[in-house]
């Protein structure tokens, strides 16, 4: 049965779409069949795959137009590594959802047709708390939460716990954190290494070892339309990726 996994933070900027691409990379790197979804209307998951985010058959369309699911999976766009794309049309869909009956629970019900034929299946999330995010979270077994190394990182996930407890209140009470990944870290900075303990203090044994390194070529990979695992695959950066999915492949939470 394959675990799915919302990768989600209620803050913008903090490595959210850099590790749902990269950290689906590496998991399908290492032999996983592994569904990325794009649920960002800004589609930064999609074109950093280098998947064109205006071809018909996207996430929206399945949400929206009740297109069938196979009908918007990009297959094998990286290994074994497939893609539901994003396009600008589903920045609207927050409101054309609401006429929905029980539209919480749409992404669930057109994933359920396929979440068993693959191992993990990671949602991309938008970076605010939406109609789409709570899709994702209604949908997922856990969730994956990215903090960037700043001084703002424990404001973001005070709001996004608070988030996760009224979804697992509310509509998923299965809903767990799989793992909290300290990214952007600057190793020059004091600083960085104050975020991490505060969080590691916090959280405890629900933060990865696992550190995402501040790192020019992640920065650069996705202008190309590839993971850094084929950018630069002997980088700081695809080496961490690497790492934080043995950690989540081997935590069977």
């Amino acid at each position: 049965m394959g675990r799915i996994i919302a990768i989600a933070n209620q803050k913008g900027g903090v490595g959210k779409t850099t590790t749902a691409v990269n950290l689906s990379a590496a998991m399908a790197e290492k032999g996983m069949r592994v569904l990325l979804a794009d649920l960002d209307p800004q589609g930064n998951s999609t074109s950093g795959l280098g998947v064109d985010k205006s071809t018909d058959g996207s996430i929206y369309d399945l949400l929206v137009n009740d297109y069938g699911i196979e009908q918007c999976i990009r297959r094998n766009v990286w290994m074994s590594l497939d893609l539901l794309p994003s396009t600008v049309d589903l920045a609207g869909a927050e409101i054309e959802l609401l006429d929905f009956d029980r539209h919480e629970f749409i992404l669930k019900r057109k994933l359920a047709d396929v979440k068993d034929d693959y191992d993990y299946v990671l949602i991309d999330c938008p970076p605010s708390l939406n109609i789409l995010t709570v899709n994702a979270l209604t949908t997922a077994d856990s969730v994956l939460i990215p903090i960037q190394c700043e001084f703002y990182a424990m404001e973001g996930l005070t709001q996004l716990m608070y988030t996760i407890q009224l979804v697992q209140k509310k509509l998923n009470p299965k809903l767990s954190i799989e793992g909290v990944v300290c990214t952007m870290y600057d190793g020059r900075t004091n600083f960085s290494q104050q975020v991490v303990d505060s969080v590691r203090e916090y959280l405890q044994d629900l933060v990865y070892q696992t550190i995402i390194p501040r790192n020019i070529r992640l920065a650069e990979a996705p202008s190309h339309g590839i993971p850094i695992l084929e950018y630069d695959k002997r980088s700081a950066g695809a080496e961490a990726y690497r790492r934080l999915a043995a950690e989540v492949i081997a935590a069977k939470r």
